[in-house]
């Protein structure tokens, strides 16, 4: 194939080490490495069940670069980055089209708003994280580490907004309670997480702290909806169980807490009888059910 190519391309094309593959072309001004596990910096080492395919040492003009070469972060990069333009694109859509032909007031449009801006910071922080995750800096590294989890907070908290927004659509009082917490929550979580001692061992029971207020704010609204529209046996809790199912939320507050948190005994990936990356399993299954 690279016999093929005019020669003045072959000029331009440098390659790749992809761990024990071959050596890959990529069509960038600079050469960009990759490397094996053994090879990488002791705080790139998150996953030893993955072997090659790592960028490191790269200043953040190649960081930015790497974004086109085959990495074990390219579908990382590209999953999010193209998620986030395709709900943009759908959000701008429903904002200008969908929302007025149905008669939505401003409130709609608000409500609507935050919940899409939420959403579209946790992938664009996702998308930062994973793209300058192999910057030669370790601080930079673990600032961008932070900005991941502030994204994804973010992006659970707003989720949140337009739920309790039309499930106490008819009762003012505590619409304006709830909203007001969540709303309050996200900017309180933020400025946590983007804090420069997040990451330390100092904030270890703060980020646990975080992370279960994140992940269990939903079930105190939820509960008091259920009561307020007469416990479990009301036909409108039944439909909404149906639709939803109450095992949703177990199953989101585990996915929720991050390794980082574990608490002390808890079985790391790849230490103890059951590793944690097998832990989410049943309940995703019992979900799927």
């Amino acid at each position: 194939m690279l016999l093929k190519m005019p020669q003045k391309l072959l000029k331009t094309a440098h390659y790749i080490e992809l761990g024990s593959y071959h050596h890959w072309p990529v069509l960038i001004p600079q050469r960009i490495r990759l490397y094996t596990y053994d090879q990488i910096p002791l705080f790139l080492k998150e996953n030893p069940y993955i072997t090659d395919g790592y960028r490191a040492h790269l200043p953040s003009r190649l960081c930015l670069k790497s974004v086109f070469i085959l990495s074990n972060e390219t579908v990382n990069i590209w999953s999010h980055l193209l998620g986030f333009l395709l709900f943009f694109s759908l959000g701008v859509n429903d904002l200008s089209s969908v929302l007025p032909s149905s008669g939505a007031n401003r409130e709609d449009y608000v409500i609507y708003a935050i919940g899409l801006f939420c959403f579209q910071v946790c992938m664009l922080c996702s998308v930062g994280y994973h793209l300058f995750s192999c910057h030669r800096s370790e601080k930079t590294c673990r600032r961008w580490l932070a900005l991941d989890y502030a994204g994804i907070s973010v992006g659970i908290l707003g989720c949140y907004v337009p739920g309790i927004f039309y499930a106490f659509y008819c009762n003012a009082f505590w619409r304006q309670v709830y909203l007001l917490t969540v709303l309050s929550l996200i900017l309180a979580v933020f400025c946590a997480q983007v804090h420069p001692d997040y990451l330390s061992n100092d904030w270890r029971r703060i980020r646990m702290a975080i992370f279960f207020c994140v992940a269990g704010v939903s079930v105190i609204p939820a509960c008091h909806w259920v009561w307020l529209n007469g416990g479990f046996t009301s036909d409108v809790v039944q439909v909404r169980h149906q639709c939803s199912g109450y095992s949703s939320i177990l199953c989101q507050s585990h996915i929720d807490l991050d390794r980082s948190v574990e608490p002390p005994g808890f079985p790391a990936s790849g230490g103890g009888d059951v590793p944690d990356r097998w832990i989410g399993l049943p309940l995703l299954r019992h979900q799927n059910s």
